[in-house]
């Protein structure tokens, strides 16, 4: 069985060609591999919230996929996130929203085609979930700790929508950063969003686009002799 096991993780990583030292972890023991879920991170591709559309997840669906992007490292478990989402007619308001927004913070007059634009920006897709950060200054847990905690809950969400048969894309754009708009979500001071994940069908196939050689990003780090009397270490690619 361990046997099958190490073959299985040696074809399987041959198939997406990731290269294999001698010490594979699980094929070892612990943890069962878990194919499906290798092959989803894998694979795993963006689809532009233009080309995102119904259906969405409701329901039971979209509860499911908002208590995995919840389960995600959380030092002290302060939970420094919260999910906003807009689904069905909100998206429309909201839009309204945004294209009056725009008009009041932009510098330059608006062509009624922009002010359009972002009138219809949540009709992209039918769910969009804002996640915003709650990262602020609190004993044993630094900030940046917390603000990755939100970027987690922002893959987490990305990762369980596209588990549950959904693409999805997470993006910011201008209102991410608009004063007007994190009032009119009700951010607190030292509250700002983390992004918004575009979730739905997609209406033509992604294309796949170059990913990171391993070897031009992964260092493995090996002590070294002392230099100048300080202790030392090299890395090796």
């Amino acid at each position: 069985m361990a046997l099958e096991r190490i073959q299985g993780l040696h074809d399987f990583a041959g198939r997406y060609n990731v290269p294999l030292s001698d010490h594979h972890g699980a094929a070892h023991g612990g943890l069962a591999m878990n194919r499906k879920a290798l092959e989803l991170l894998l694979t795993r591709r963006s689809v532009l919230a233009n080309n995102l559309g119904p259906p969405g997840p409701d329901g039971e669906a979209l509860a499911v996929i908002l208590k995995a992007a919840a389960r995600v490292p959380d030092h002290k478990k302060l939970i420094p996130w919260r999910f906003i989402v807009f689904a069905g007619a909100a998206r429309t308001r909201f839009g309204k929203l945004l294209a009056a927004i725009a008009h009041l913070e932009e510098a330059e007059p608006m062509t009624a085609g922009r002010l359009e634009t972002e009138a219809r920006r949540f009709e992209r897709a039918p769910v969009i979930v804002g996640v915003v950060s709650k990262a602020a200054a609190r004993p044993g847990v630094p900030e940046w700790e917390q603000i990755l905690s939100a970027g987690a809950a922002c893959q987490n969400l990305v990762l369980a929508a596209n588990a549950s048969g959904f693409a999805s894309q997470w993006i910011t754009e201008w209102y991410a950063y608009s004063p007007g708009v994190h009032a009119a979500l009700g951010l607190g001071a030292s509250e700002r969003m983390a992004g918004f994940i575009y979730i739905g069908t997609p209406t033509e196939a992604p294309t796949e686009r170059d990913r990171p050689d391993l070897g031009t990003i992964v260092e493995h780090w090996r002590p070294g002799p002392p230099a100048n009397g300080d202790p030392a270490g090299r890395s090796e690619t």
